[in-house]
């Protein structure tokens, strides 16, 4: 296993004990993620979110395989169960996970999914209907942005710091 995809390996075991401050740590100061709720996160973002994710989920397990990098780039697959916390519905999310890697830490995080196969098992009903729709979809991504920002400015967001 080369050193990126120990680094890959690390993010994503925190991830399955709920460590969001080693997952933090992973990233590198100038980061940039994407994916398609959280759209260009910076470095405190991307933190802050995860730390947020980890906090709020209920429910949750995750396993994560095909971890490979070639050079500075890598990647894996990881799926998500849990209980989607404005419904009580459960999700299963199967996302594929890129990065990019500069000073031995996530410079470029990429997580691609499938919005409308999410939103028809985090909404029920209306994202059977609606979730291939850009206007929900973007209804989506202001409502996590909004969380994000409130998260941020709540008292214990000093945590962030890695």
């Amino acid at each position: 296993m080369n050193e990126n995809e120990q680094i890959i390996t690390k993010f994503y075991l925190a991830f399955q004990q709920s460590d969001y401050q080693t997952m933090q740590a992973c990233y590198h100061d100038e980061a940039i993620f994407f994916d398609p709720i959280f759209e260009d996160l910076n470095a405190a973002e991307v933190r802050a979110m995860w730390q947020m994710m980890v906090k709020n989920a209920k429910g949750f397990s995750m396993i994560f395989n095909n971890v490979h990098s070639d050079g500075e780039y890598g990647g894996c697959t990881w799926i998500a169960r849990y209980t989607f916390s404005q419904t009580g519905r459960s999700v299963k999310n199967v996302v594929k996970a890129y990065f990019k890697f500069h000073d031995g830490k996530i410079i470029e995080h990429t997580d691609n999914f499938d919005t409308w196969t999410w939103s028809r098992q985090a909404l029920g009903v209306p994202g059977w209907i609606l979730g291939w729709s850009n206007a929900l979809q973007q209804k989506i991504r202001n409502k996590a942005q909004g969380n994000l920002a409130k998260f941020m400015a709540a008292p214990d967001a000093r945590l962030l710091n890695v």
